[in-house]
């Protein structure tokens, strides 16, 4: 089961959040430090799992 979202050859660690930015037109950059910020604020540790179930969902990037 993938979803229609594809990962992006931009990548950091797996092109999920470059990937996601790219799909809705927003500033790259701005969303990972975004996702890393709420990512390390201790009730929203989740953010990290829900990045992992991610890489495995998202289609491979683009060529």
């Amino acid at each position: 089961m993938k979803i229609p979202i594809h990962r992006s050859n931009n990548k950091v660690i797996a092109g999920v959040i470059a990937g996601l930015s790219e799909h809705f037109n927003w500033n790259t950059n701005l969303v990972r430090i975004l996702f890393v910020l709420l990512a390390i604020t201790p009730p929203l540790f989740p953010g990290i799992i829900a990045y992992l179930v991610l890489w495995i969902l998202m289609e491979d990037p683009v060529n």
